[in-house]
């Protein structure tokens, strides 16, 4: 006994939004739009091979010429997390930054952090520093040069 095509498709386009919906991978998406789009053909008298010939070129031309702009829309809309936003900020050493010691911390935003220096070398207390990374729970930290502060003044 063969499934009557119209509810082949319609089943695979739920299955596939279920899918899209679950993994949130903006690719069975347009799978989804193939299937429906095939979904409909069968209202207008279109035969086997045409609906999977529709399905297949539109799901491909669907996933090849929007999903990049797809994804690009979505990762510009994400927002930062409280920690990367302290990338390229400033600080203040409150305990000399030494990496060979494993010792250093760094005052920012009231809140106390370990930091290891990007350089080798030791930041001294009381300098300014600037965030350059975070690895785990360390700041990974650059001191600012006169030059520089002058030129950020």
């Amino acid at each position: 006994m063969w499934m009557d095509p119209a509810m082949f498709w319609l089943g695979l386009v739920i299955v596939l939004l279920v899918i899209e919906i679950a993994t949130m991978g903006l690719t069975t998406i347009w799978f989804a739009g193939g299937a429906m789009v095939a979904f409909f053909s069968t209202f207008f008298g279109a035969g086997p091979a045409v609906q999977r010939t529709i399905f297949v070129v539109l799901s491909l031309s669907l996933l090849i010429l929007t999903r990049p702009m797809a994804v690009r829309y979505m990762k510009g809309s994400r927002t930062k997390t409280n920690a990367d936003s302290l990338i390229g900020r400033t600080a203040v050493v409150t305990q000399a930054v030494n990496n060979l010691a494993q010792s250093g911390e760094v005052l920012i935003a009231d809140v106390s952090w370990t930091a290891r220096s990007r350089t080798e070398g030791v930041i001294p207390e009381g300098s300014v520093v600037r965030i350059c990374a975070i690895e785990g729970v360390k700041l990974i930290v650059e001191e600012v040069t006169t030059e520089v502060k002058e030129k950020e003044d």
